[in-house]
């Protein structure tokens, strides 16, 4: 019938299908509705693919499909909609399954880091594990380290862990650096090694560079055209780093952030280091760095200075301050702004507070407390935040009422934590990685299991059925002739009665 239209009835005037068309392409999806009960005629223009299309791309749903892999763009922007409140009154309820990526070797847990659900973890045993959440079977391969200069003895702790897309990258105690391809198997692709511990690790979230800081010095490694590695830049920075950030989307040489006590330096590999920021006596207590700025905590001495402790958002083109947010008794021990939404960021503060600040404005949206130490981790996204304790809480709140919709206490600071639409990952990392008093002598390698730290996989997209999750001894059907006197349905609803 659809072929057959020529000319569609506009009101009084009769109007080509394609102008029609064009006419219903600035409604949404109510007013098609609407629409749709004028007429036969109108009921297929407002069900156009092309209309209902354009919706569901405006949506940011299927933004990887074309027109002709739905037949009923309709139904299809319905099922995602429909999906996409599951998943948000799962959250909600906290309604899913959580497991625990298990790796006890006997050894501490000392970083983990994770990108797209792929977890990436490192021990004091010198081991490094890779976690795919997004597969059921939870598949850990060991990545092999490079062999070392004695090539005997036990191998060293691993400082720090970073993974992205396609690389992983561990920096070991003894100063070593090794660099894994996911897509190539298990034996590290780059291997480099520093004379100091290694201070600080970095990894470009879409890219292949890795920065990494040891004594006094920053070095830039990155693959060249052909994937020979090569180090583009090394600078020597005057003070010791403590964070150390990559540049993501940034087309040719790295770039990178470091911030070493009271000095911000932007650090081109064609260029010479660039001091950001530098105020005397204002140490930089945490930094997190986006496409086009970078934010960082300042730390003052209270009653010393009339500034209070402050975050700064700089601009990496510019590098001009744009905006100053916070004003806070308590110094800032971490901030997220790559993950938050445009023109917001979200920090933690040693007061037992998560504050999220709108740049624009200059001003905290909200301030929540329900920490009973310093908070440590956090990310946002557009109505919930996620943050971790010292105290081994982990907290999800509700932006927009601001109140704490559940929480989760295991024994170890929450080190790291991140999620997306439907999973969320997190880490209690302990601080003490060689515990006294946990093993029968100094050489056994057994530590007991509340001192090595947990790595928790929560997954919101399980649609459980109200039977699901409960013991098969309380399903009984009460129809059986047989069994025990326990054997009776505990689930409620009632079963069949």
């Amino acid at each position: 019938f659809q072929n057959e239209i020529n000319e569609v009835p506009f009101f009084d005037v009769q109007l080509p299908y394609e102008l029609a068309l064009k006419i219903f392409q600035y409604l949404g999806k109510a007013e098609l509705g609407r629409c749709a009960q004028v007429s036969r005629t109108w009921k297929i223009l407002a069900e156009d693919e092309v209309l209902w299309y354009r919706l569901c791309q405006e949506e940011g749903y299927l933004l990887d499909m074309s027109i002709s892999d739905h037949s009923c763009w309709k139904l299809a922007l319905k099922n995602c909609r429909a999906r996409e409140h599951m998943l948000k009154t799962n959250w909600k309820n906290r309604v899913g399954a959580v497991s625990q990526l298990c790796y006890e070797p006997g050894r501490v847990l000392c970083d983990v880091h994770s990108c797209d659900g792929v977890v990436m973890a490192g021990y004091t045993s010198g081991e490094v594990r890779l976690w795919d959440t997004r597969a059921w079977d939870y598949a850990a391969p060991v990545l092999a380290a490079a062999a070392g200069p004695g090539g005997a003895g036990a191998p060293p702790h691993v400082s720090f862990v970073r993974i992205n897309s396609s690389l992983a990258v561990a920096a070991y105690e003894d100063g070593t650096v090794s660099v894994w391809s996911l897509l190539l198997g298990r034996e590290p692709i780059h291997h480099f090694q520093h004379n100091q511990r290694v201070q600080a690790l970095a990894l470009a979230p879409g890219g292949t560079a890795v920065a990494t800081a040891s004594g006094f010095e920053v070095r830039l490694e990155s693959p060249d055209d052909k994937g020979f590695w090569q180090t583009p830049a090394t600078f020597e920075i005057q003070k010791l780093v403590n964070f150390l950030n990559l540049v993501p989307d940034v087309t040719g040489s790295p770039v990178a952030v470091a911030a070493a006590e009271d000095v911000v330096y932007l650090l081109k590999a064609e260029d010479p280091g660039k001091v950001l920021h530098s105020v005397y006596g204002q140490p930089v207590t945490c930094l997190d760095v986006s496409a086009h700025e970078a934010a960082f905590g300042t730390k003052t001495f209270g009653w010393l200075l009339n500034e209070p402790n402050q975050i700064l958002l700089y601009n990496l083109e510019t590098n001009q301050c744009v905006s100053k947010v916070g004003n806070s008794l308590g110094e800032f021990s971490c901030v997220n702004l790559h993950n938050s939404p445009p023109n917001m960021l979200v920090a933690g503060n040693k007061d037992r507070r998560v504050r999220v600040f709108d740049v624009r404005r200059g001003a905290a949206v909200s301030s929540l407390c329900g920490h009973q130490l310093g908070v440590c981790a956090v990310q946002m996204d557009e109505w919930k935040v996620i943050s971790g304790g010292l105290e081994g809480l982990l907290c999800v709140w509700d932006l927009r009422m601001g109140t704490k919709l559940w929480e989760m206490h295991a024994r170890h600071p929450v080190r790291h934590v991140w999620f997306n639409s439907h999973s969320l990952i997190t880490a209690n990392i302990p601080e003490e990685k060689n515990p006294r008093g946990s093993s029968i002598t100094e050489d056994d390698p057994s530590v007991h299991r509340k001192y090595r730290g947990v790595i928790y996989c929560y997954e919101f997209s399980v649609e459980q059925q109200a039977a699901e999750g409960i013991l098969p001894i309380c399903r009984s059907s009460y129809d059986e002739v047989s069994g025990y006197s326990y054997n009776i349905g505990l689930a409620v609803p009632y079963d069949s009665i």
